[in-house]
């Protein structure tokens, strides 16, 4: 029941953020809810906040990803970085809850997005987070 609960709060938010979810995917808060928006393919983590934040900058460092900014409000964390290959990513952490982050990753130039990348980050994130 309560990951029901968090996955329509997410659902929710996302919607009145967005307008609109161009793309949700996932039996459950659990499994993981994605939405792909303009460019950007956001997922819910039952992780809280700092473990994120640490799994996705140990990511970056670990695929040999410099960061160029990082900037954070207390509610949420954008860090810019560049693949090797010199494309852009975006990876934003946004608390939810105590207990549950959003990760967006943005993956390309305005346009010219790589989706594809942008869900190999969150397979990662994933696979590091259940550890």
């Amino acid at each position: 029941m309560q990951k029901r609960l968090g996955l329509i709060i997410v659902i929710m938010h996302l919607f009145l953020l967005t307008g609109c979810i161009a793309l949700v995917v996932g039996a459950g808060a659990g499994a993981g809810t994605f939405a792909y928006v303009d460019g950007k393919l956001s997922r819910s983590y039952q992780a809280n906040y700092q473990k994120t934040y640490e799994v996705c900058k140990g990511i970056l460092a670990d695929m040999k990803m410099p960061i160029l900014k990082e900037d954070t409000d207390g509610l949420q964390t954008t860090i810019k970085s560049q693949r090797v290959d010199e494309t852009p990513m975006t990876v934003t952490i946004r608390i939810i809850d105590p207990d549950w982050t959003e990760v967006s990753v943005r993956t390309g130039y305005v346009g010219v997005w790589k989706k594809e990348i942008s869900t190999q980050f969150h397979e990662f994130i994933a696979e590091r987070i259940k550890k």
